[in-house]
């Protein structure tokens, strides 16, 4: 029989538990790279089988680096393997590396697919982004709100409309303006590196034809098509396209036991990121009211609406986007608004 490995990673040391044949074989702990602790393996291992970690921000470059190495790494879901291995009496890095071992040499885990670096890079693209936006969102209410301590009411405004009101408002407050000009030069600083993001996003969009695809579908832009596509990564991942609802944690979770049955709330398990812009993308083609937005998609999401309400609704809209959006990648349809242009 072959070795199994379990490893847990930290950000400095990562500790190692090697078992066969229902045995602990040998464990240890070494820096926490890839090609030292592949090393490390062989040198006690000399039949690895698989090396199991759990999720985490050193996953993806440890599961492609221990493949490189030529091992069979693996990597599962951190939340159902805490749930095993919250079961120990001492709760210590070794006793985690032990556990996930034993995971590994009985197949009682969940394996997680790992993403390619091109997809975490349109993905770091993406929330850096988001993140520039965000903090010029922070430093525009920061400046509204120190000038209206002083009675400076800025209107509602942005880009060069609003460094024009709030500079017409500083008009003769000189010691106002020492405080507010450092914070509207960090504004524009981080106006522009977010441009400058947008800008790549979205010539990322244009040069990826399945990007295109998506934005055929109204409602559906840049960021959400981009998002999607390189979440999916290939629709050959998801046998049945209404799987992707699921692995997004936009269906319904159910709770049976004994008499007892009966369905809560969407699982919001999976990528928050996505099934945010999913639920954006629904409530856009929601409340549009132009006549390129008119589909069958709509019709159904407004008749659950006034069933329903608006959040629930738009909550099925998003889960039924996730859905079409993965049959037209399989396919290489364009968006069909209506059954009668399908006929």
């Amino acid at each position: 029989m072959g070795q199994y490995i379990g490893l847990d990673v930290s950000l400095k040391d990562t500790a190692i538990s090697i078992r066969e044949d229902g045995k602990r074989m040998w464990r240890g702990k070494c820096p926490s790279d890839p090609g030292i602790i592949a090393q490390a393996v062989r040198k006690h291992a000399d039949d690895p089988l698989s090396v199991v970690f759990e999720t985490g921000p050193l996953a993806t470059w440890f599961f492609h680096a221990l493949t490189g190495e030529g091992l069979r790494a693996i990597c599962i879901e951190a939340r159902h393997a805490q749930k095993i291995l919250g079961e120990t009496l001492n709760k210590t890095d070794a006793n985690d590396a032990e556990g996930l071992a034993k995971l590994a040499e009985t197949g009682f885990y969940k394996a997680v697919r790992v993403k390619s670096f091109e997809a975490m890079l349109i993905r770091s693209l993406v929330a850096a982004r988001t993140q520039l936006l965000a903090i010029t969102t922070q430093l525009t209410n920061q400046i509204r709100g120190l000038m209206k301590t002083f009675g400076l009411v800025v209107p509602k405004s942005k880009g060069r409309v609003f460094i024009e009101k709030v500079n017409d408002l500083l008009d003769g407050h000189v010691e106002l303006k020492g405080i507010i000009y450092p914070l509207l030069e960090a504004w524009q600083a981080v106006r522009e590196r977010a441009s400058t993001l947008s800008r790549q996003l979205l010539l990322a969009a244009r040069q990826c034809q399945s990007t295109r695809l998506l934005m055929t579908i109204p409602g559906v832009g840049a960021i959400t098509a981009v998002s999607y596509v390189a979440a999916i990564e290939d629709p050959k991942n998801f046998p049945k396209s209404r799987s992707v609802g699921a692995w997004l944690g936009l269906t319904t979770r159910r709770y049976q036991s004994g008499e007892m049955d009966f369905n809560g709330h969407i699982s919001r398990r999976g990528d928050q990121r996505l099934r945010g812009l999913l639920y954006e993308a629904a409530t856009s083609l929601l409340t549009r009211t132009r006549a390129e937005t008119v589909s069958d998609l709509k019709t159904w999401g407004l008749q659950l609406r006034e069933r329903l309400g608006f959040k629930r609704a738009a909550v099925a809209v998003a889960r039924k986007l996730a859905v079409i959006m993965h049959s037209m990648l399989k396919t290489g349809q364009t968006f069909i608004p209506t059954r009668e242009e399908l006929a």
